[in-house]
């Protein structure tokens, strides 16, 4: 019997993988570099190259403005449907615009003005740092009586449902949240967490961005209030996609969007003088879509509704747990430490490893040794499985390298100064 370190395991595992075929429909460049990093910006599937040719060629080139009429007008609400089926939720509940940030601000600034008399909202210290700054943002805008209360974690990568519940008051307005956490892939029972937040008469704000396209999603089964997510992770949208906002249906008309602008406007080509929103989550728009971003968001979409978020999720957790298994054989001798849940259920797609000279071994890893992870400070290396492209050989050579690289001390010859982007 071959061991989990050995190649040819690796390589019957891929034999067995019912997924593999997806990976020929992404572009691979350099068939010798190990990419795991999907987790931050996802390959180029083949078809988005020939779908942007024909809108900047035919339809752009072509059609020139009529394109509006040929269906760019309403590529928010239909990309936003195709984004509902990944995420239980019905498709006049989604619409693509914006950032996560600027959608996120909408949304909390919304909450916040329909529910005046509650003060509080509570997050958490491993929620993405730049969805805390948006927080912190509103609330300076709405005064100094409100408060951002985060919730505390036990083991520096998970968060208790009862730490949650511990936090929220009669007073809290509003929880947000992201469903996987950026460092540690640390996945909350979002049914769970919801339902605790309504219990208390709150409501709940999700961020999918780490969550959607590997984790199987039902907003409506959870009765989820709000959620936001990006599209060039797991979904492989392009580097900065457009974003998508979900608002629960029977919260559309509400709420209102802070950001005034001629897209959330009702019969915007009316050219009203003054704001009257649209109806329904159209109102959550504001200005003109980029089509040619939400273009290239739609054939990964196509792609990861063929193969199913449940077989993806699948494969996924069969992924991390051989990049753990191999962490336990090959590196955890070396002092390198598991950064992630080890209960597959807490744990989304991507495995946090730490090691001390973590920032020198994935620099090493990245510039010299054709693997691509990524840092997060102060010891993460992120390793992201992205099932619909990631092989099990490529997830067993790179933490060979890994284990080489600290075996060898290679490292040591890369300075301790800390590079602009990890």
């Amino acid at each position: 019997m071959t061991s989990p370190t050995d190649v040819e395991f690796a390589r019957e595992l891929d034999r067995q993988d019912e997924l593999a075929g997806f990976r020929e429909a992404f572009v691979i460049d350099n068939p010798e570099l190990i990419y795991l990093d999907g987790n931050s910006l996802g390959r180029l599937p083949k078809r988005t190259v020939e779908r942007l040719r024909v809108v900047v060629e035919q339809e752009w080139g072509g059609r020139l403005v009529r394109g509006w009429n040929d269906g760019w007008f309403e590529s928010p609400q239909r990309v936003g449907a195709k984004i509902a089926k990944l995420i239980g939720a019905e498709p006049d509940e989604v619409i693509v615009c914006d950032s996560t940030s600027v959608n996120l601000f909408k949304l909390v600034l919304a909450t916040l003005q329909t529910h005046p008399d509650r003060r509080q909202v509570v997050s958490d210290e491993l929620n993405f740092p730049s969805d805390l700054y948006v927080l912190q943002s509103v609330l300076r805008l709405v005064g100094p009586e409100y408060r951002l209360d985060l919730v505390r974690s036990a083991d520096g990568m998970s968060i208790s449902t009862d730490a949650v519940r511990s936090t929220v008051t009669s007073g809290t307005a509003l929880v947000a949240l992201s469903h996987v956490t950026f460092k540690s892939g640390f996945l909350y029972n979002m049914a769970a967490v919801t339902d605790l937040v309504h219990n208390a008469g709150s409501l709940v704000l999700w961020d999918l961005c780490h969550s959607i396209g590997v984790v199987p999603i039902d907003l409506k089964a959870a009765w989820v209030d709000l959620a936001v997510g990006c599209t060039y992770k797991y979904l492989n949208g392009g580097p900065g996609s457009p974003a998508f906002i979900y608002v629960r249906r029977n919260l559309q008309d509400q709420l209102t969007n802070p950001i005034w602008g001629w897209f959330g406007r009702r019969s915007q080509f009316e050219f009203g003088l003054d704001y009257e929103a649209a109806p329904g989550v159209r109102r959550f728009q504001t200005g003109t879509p980029p089509i040619l971003s939400l273009a290239a968001v739609e054939p990964g979409l196509d792609l990861l509704l063929e193969a199913g978020v449940n077989r993806v999720r699948a494969k996924s957790l069969r992924q991390t747990e051989y990049l753990i298994d191999l962490w336990e054989q090959l590196l955890a001798p070396l002092g390198v430490t598991l950064n992630s849940p080890r209960n597959p259920a807490q744990r989304g797609s991507h495995v946090s490893l730490g090691h001390t000279e973590g920032l020198r071994v994935a620099r090493l890893l990245i510039e010299e040794m054709q693997v691509i992870p990524d840092f997060r400070y102060p010891d993460n290396i992120r390793f992201g499985i992205s099932p619909l492209y990631t092989s099990f050989v490529e997830i067993r050579e790179a933490l060979v390298r890994f284990q080489r690289v600290l075996a060898e001390r290679i490292y040591e010859k890369y300075p301790l100064d800390h590079p602009a982007v990890t």
